[in-house]
């Protein structure tokens, strides 16, 4: 399992390193495959996001971002751990811009 450091800004950021990444682990095009996301609870607070990238053939890659942790884990085809990044400088979950975002955004 690969291990690293990141220093990440902004929300759009993760989304453009997660489907970078992922799409790197099964040598896919990134706009031949669409993100989706949804937001992690516990105890009814945001913990979290789940990223999921739907590539062809039916291909699901996964990511995520633990925000208590301050880490984004990777997910291969088979549900292996395949990467964990440490970031450095998380940006502040923001529950609305994940609530309204869109693959088409």
């Amino acid at each position: 399992m690969v291990e690293c450091q990141r220093s990440i800004r902004n929300i759009e950021d993760i989304r453009r390193y997660i489907t970078e990444t992922l799409s790197n682990i099964e040598l896919l095009r990134p706009e031949s495959s669409h993100l989706t996301l949804r937001l992690l609870t516990r105890n009814s607070q945001p913990c979290g996001v789940y990223f999921c990238l739907h590539g062809p053939r039916a291909i699901r890659l996964t990511a995520i971002w633990e925000t208590d942790a301050n880490t984004i884990l990777f997910y291969g085809s088979r549900g292996e751990r395949v990467q964990k990044t440490r970031l450095l400088e998380a940006p502040e979950l923001e529950v609305q811009a994940i609530a309204t975002w869109s693959p088409a955004a």
